[in-house]
């Protein structure tokens, strides 16, 4: 027994947001995780709306357990939405949750700070899986663009549906039937995989971003680039994310835009600032343009949406238009989506669990900039900000 090497117990409680179907570690992370020292403890279905049933776990060396055994065992705790992103729901956590305890997953500090000074008076350390830097050695643990990449074939796939015209050119006995026309906004992760699944099924595509430098990407998937008349000079911030513009930006953009938008069917945005309102790019009277039977599918509707008439999470029809605010899309394909979320997870954990124990090396920058709780205090600088400013 003394011979044994030390391991580190995850645990993975089952999801309690609301439509919350993914889960933060799929059986096949487990043999990897235990070469690490790391041994997997799961609440009995935490899997299974992901269509993972428990034995798949304990076949693979795991063991299930109930919500408060788990959290009373786990030194470190992985979710796929922890408080921060799951507000209402995962404030019960928190009395489960017990000083020096790890917890990790998507937090969203920047939209829900007071989230991260209640997870600090708990005693925890917090790790927050969207402040990944973008850098090569954290492109495996990237869970913002693997999650991206699943809302944007959804999207289309919705779209594909929802709209009253078949995507592809066909030319059949009745006659030749026109391709649908769509049109990406923000050429980000979700927008490239809409641009790629968009061109799949068919449809003449074209994008827009307020970042040129995106061009090269847009044409390489076979999709035109959108150009307008403006002044883009500032809008890539630090690692690659688009940057808020000011209102006179976006106004002339607007302006421009409308255009483009009456030539569409189908308009998918995408266009997000982390922990930001949307930037509105859509406005009424784009809408009152286009035809009736287009079509907007508004994937930034969790931080507002990109159209001035989305209602998140919700289903609006103006001018003829139907314009849809899905949430959360990855919990819809949640097999797939959980198996990337998971390798995120793994990469992660692998990253900061070293022989059997936790090591925090704060001079590594993917450890200091996901680190939002350490020793009752909240210590992460972007969300002391905030917290400030609140």
């Amino acid at each position: 027994m003394a011979n044994e090497p030390p391991t580190i117990t995850v645990g993975v409680p089952r999801e309690t947001f609301p439509g919350e179907t993914r889960v933060a570690l799929v059986p096949e992370a487990l043999v990897p995780l235990g070469k690490a020292g790391i041994k997997v403890l799961v609440e009995s279905g935490a899997g299974v709306r992901a269509g993972i049933p428990d034995k798949n776990y304990t076949d693979r060396g795991g063991e299930v357990a109930d919500r408060a055994a788990l959290f009373g065992r786990s030194d470190i705790v992985a979710y796929v939405r922890g408080l921060g992103s799951n507000v209402t729901e995962g404030a019960a956590d928190v009395a489960l949750m017990k000083k020096g305890q790890t917890v990790i997953g998507l937090l969203d500090p920047l939209t829900t700070p007071k989230s991260a000074d209640t997870l600090a008076r708990s005693g925890v350390t917090s790790f927050s899986l969207e402040l990944l830097p973008r850098i090569t050695r954290a492109q495996s643990m990237d869970v913002l663009s693997s999650m991206a990449t699943v809302a944007g074939y959804k999207a289309v796939l919705i779209a594909a549906t929802r709209l009253g015209r078949m995507f592809p050119m066909l030319m059949t006995a009745a006659g030749t039937v026109a391709p649908a026309r769509v049109l990406i906004i923000g050429v980000g992760v979700a927008g490239l995989q809409a641009i790629a699944t968009s061109k799949r099924l068919g449809a003449v595509t074209s994008a827009y971003d307020i970042r040129p430098a995106v061009k090269d990407q847009v044409q390489s998937l076979g999709a035109k680039f959108v150009e307008l008349d403006l002044d883009t000079g500032a809008s890539e911030a630090q690692g690659g994310y688009a940057k808020s513009m000011g209102e006179e930006f976006y106004k002339r953009q607007r302006e421009l835009m409308a255009q483009v938008c009456a030539q569409h069917d189908v308009i998918i945005t995408t266009a997000a600032v982390p922990g930001k309102k949307a930037p509105i790019l859509v406005t009424r009277e784009m809408v009152k343009a286009m035809a009736p039977g287009s079509l907007i599918v508004d994937l930034a509707a969790e931080r507002g949406g990109n159209c001035e008439l989305t209602k998140p999470g919700g289903e609006v029809v103006e001018f003829g238009v139907t314009i849809l605010g899905p949430e959360n899309l990855p919990a819809t394909v949640p097999y797939h989506a959980s198996q990337m979320y998971s390798k995120n997870m793994q990469t992660f954990l692998q990253h900061l669990v070293k022989a059997g124990a936790i090591q925090l090396d704060l001079q590594d920058e993917i450890t200091r900039d996901t680190l939002v709780t350490r020793d009752g205090a909240v210590v992460n600088e972007r969300v002391k900000e905030l917290l400030s400013a609140a």
